[in-house]
């Protein structure tokens, strides 16, 4: 498994201070911010595009844009977001009937592609051919499209599954996660942690991402033994 990763979910984040929030969980010691771009087509919801984007990348260079694009039709958005600084672009496989031309087009945008699936989805989608093509699987641990719902811990048999037959690759979980859950997911086989909630709404931001980060460290150690 590889190495931890904690993406805070903006979208637990004032969203109307973005810049300095994401610059916040920087200093606080996160690795990458998990950027939730909607559409209110594939997901009930509108959050934001790439022209506020542009503005998180110019105001806080050092940031990693982990998008996460729920959106109807993820290869119409793949210039723009990494014009504003993408740096990881994740797509559902419920919203394309193409999803090796969107990886394609992501990779030919210098963009690391992530593959996204909601809890209604079985694993068994992610061919050999569709998991070895891109950089990251995302299981939702909730329906996507609104923040602050309860984790479904029965999504982690996906990740189970989905860790035996990509043994290097980063699966990401996303989707009520916190420190209380941290273990369960990390003995899954996740080592990328999406939390909203529990990172941004933490009374100490920096306690709660280095005990995610040394639960999952610990539980990637022992299964290197």
């Amino acid at each position: 498994m590889s190495k931890c990763i904690i993406s805070p979910s903006v979208l637990a984040s004032d969203l109307s201070k973005l810049s300095d929030e994401c610059q916040r969980m920087i200093d606080n010691g996160c690795d990458w911010l998990h950027m939730d771009v909607m559409d209110g087509n594939f997901v009930p919801n509108i959050t934001m595009g790439a022209p506020i984007l542009t503005w998180v990348k110019k105001n806080v260079p050092e940031i990693f844009m982990d998008c996460h694009m729920m959106v109807a039709d993820p290869a119409k958005w793949v210039p723009e977001v990494a014009k504003a600084g993408g740096k990881s672009y994740t797509f559902h496989y419920e919203a394309t009937s193409d999803p090796e031309g969107v990886i394609s087009l992501i990779k030919q945008h210098d963009m690391l592609v992530g593959l996204a699936i909601s809890p209604e989805t079985p694993a068994s989608v992610i061919t050999e051919s569709l998991g070895n093509a891109v950089d990251m699987l995302l299981v939702m641990t909730v329906r996507p499209g609104h923040g602050g719902q309860k984790f479904m811990p029965e999504c982690l048999e996906k990740v189970k599954e989905l860790r035996e037959r990509f043994p290097g690759k980063n699966i990401q979980v996303d989707g009520g996660v916190g420190s209380g859950n941290a273990c369960q997911c990390a003995r899954a086989g996740s080592n990328v942690l999406v939390a909203g909630t529990a990172i941004f709404g933490a009374e100490d931001p920096k306690k709660t991402i280095q005990e995610m980060r040394s639960t999952v460290d610990q539980v990637i150690a022992e299964q290197k033994k």
